[in-house]
């Protein structure tokens, strides 16, 4: 015979909802964080294109792309086990820029630079969490943050386009190497595929190694 606690069971799986909620909630603000920092440091410089259009805000509904903010995460999470996807990024014209041969460098890292901040800030918060906890919920929501922020900035620093660290790349890429920037702008998307699915899970262990170095346990 098997006796099922049903008031455990219940409390089971409402914790499991939190979390997946969370995980989908703290993607979100993590991506609207990243792109309103791309357009943040865009205006510092003298572009007021985000500005203008309303972008410079946390509110997410300024943010939201219906298939990168919402249907991608829910069918990476039951088809994949995980949540990934992406908010519509900040325009800005390099035009505008007052730095115009390193503005577009200084526009792009701002994006992973914001995530990287988060993942410290929390990661450090997660470190000397006081143990007063009954469960251990809090400190694995606060590990949610920390993983997310250091996926999403390892992630965004390759040089693909459209990743951020494709603008690095070009910006200090010297004028003779134009067949490079022909190439990545005609296979950049074939490419993201190759290492959003080949490469990239290569990284996981570094990916761990940095959550371990930030909050001293593991993932």
């Amino acid at each position: 015979m098997v006796v099922i606690n049903c008031e455990a069971a219940t409390s089971y799986g409402m914790e499991s909802i939190l979390i997946t909620v969370f995980w989908i909630v703290a993607l979100l603000y993590s991506v609207v964080i990243h792109e309103v920092s791309h357009g943040a440091v865009a205006y510092s410089l003298g572009d007021p294109t985000a500005k203008n259009l309303g972008r410079l805000t946390l509110n997410p509904l300024k943010h939201l792309d219906m298939f990168g903010s919402v249907m991608l995460p829910l069918i990476s999470f039951f088809l994949g086990g995980f949540i990934f996807g992406y908010a519509k990024p900040v325009p800005y014209n390099p035009l505008n820029l007052s730095d115009r041969k390193y503005g577009p460098a200084k526009v792009a890292i701002a994006g992973p630079a914001s995530n990287i901040f988060l993942a410290v800030l929390f990661g450090i918060t997660l470190r000397f969490l006081p143990d007063i906890f009954s469960s251990s919920l809090v400190p694995e929501l606060l590990g949610i943050v920390v993983m997310l922020n250091l996926f999403l900035a390892v992630f965004n620093l390759f040089p693909i386009p459209p990743l951020d660290g494709h603008w690095l790349l070009l910006t200090f890429l010297p004028a003779r190497f134009t067949e490079v920037r022909t190439f990545l702008y005609k296979y950049g998307l074939l490419l993201l595929f190759v290492f959003l699915f080949f490469i990239f899970p290569l990284l996981m262990p570094l990916l761990r190694g940095l959550f371990r170095l930030l909050t001293g346990i593991g993932f």
